[in-house]
């Protein structure tokens, strides 16, 4: 893949680096594109209970960037994103509605606080392993799909302003998942067949139900028709999504 495009030669990019398969290749492409990479990992989640990969993550990361020979830091920015994430989502809840805290994130924390410190390090652009594209016209930067459809995440970067994403870069825009990997496996990082995050961190692998009751009291009541014909009983509004195919 030619990496002329990504324009970051002899500039310090800081990487946010997940410890996966799409934050690797991205390092990687940034290094051949002669960045002076940086990664940066985050851990934004006290895992208490066995539930998130934090720990396993930044295990990853430490083997990515000895395998590419960057430097790593790593911040712990969970009481930032507790206060401006996670709050959110929990209050939402409350109000019987559903939160995309993945927006949120994004907006606050990655693009906010995470920026912010990568400025601190020098960075004169931030770095990412989404799947979207940025573009420049009339002075404008607009955000714009990724090349793989399956894979875009451009929705979940909409809340970004436009002066964070002038000074972004994204090396995947261009590149499917499969290309990505093959891409990992042939440097010969280990991450290159590892499983792609699914959900949200603090949930992890576990029913939602069994999350969210440890955090917001449940609040039963009846399930009427519009009649006014009570048919049931729910378990709680916070359980249920409109359009949800299953609860």
């Amino acid at each position: 893949m030619s990496t002329s495009n990504l324009r970051v030669n002899d500039k310090r990019v800081v990487l946010g680096l997940s410890g996966g398969v799409d934050s690797a290749v991205a390092a990687l492409l940034l290094m051949r594109a002669g960045a002076d990479v940086h990664a940066l990992h985050m851990t934004n989640w006290e895992d208490l209970d066995g539930y998130c990969t934090a720990a396993a993550d930044l295990q990853d990361a430490r083997a990515i960037c000895a395998k590419l020979d960057i430097p790593l830091h790593h911040v712990n920015f969970s009481a930032e994103y507790r206060d401006q994430v996670f709050e959110y989502f929990l209050d939402e809840y409350r109000r019987g509605r559903t939160p995309n805290p993945d927006v949120l994130c994004n907006r606050e924390i990655k693009f906010g606080v995470y920026r912010d410190y990568a400025r601190r390090l020098g960075g004169e652009l931030l770095a990412t392993g989404h799947y979207a594209r940025v573009a420049v016209a009339n002075g404008d930067t607009q955000l714009l799909k990724g090349r793989d459809r399956n894979k875009d995440q451009s929705y979940f970067l909409h809340a970004v302003s436009q002066d964070a994403l002038a000074e972004s870069v994204f090396p995947l825009g261009d590149m499917t998942k499969s290309e990505v990997r093959y891409l990992a496996r042939d440097a010969g990082l280990d991450v290159h067949d590892k499983k792609d995050s699914t959900g949200i961190c603090f949930i992890g692998e576990r029913p939602f139900r069994e999350f969210l009751a440890n955090w917001l009291p449940a609040q039963p009541g009846p399930i009427t028709t519009v009649d006014g014909e009570q048919i049931g009983e729910h378990a709680g509004l916070m359980y249920y999504t409109p359009g949800q195919r299953q609860g």
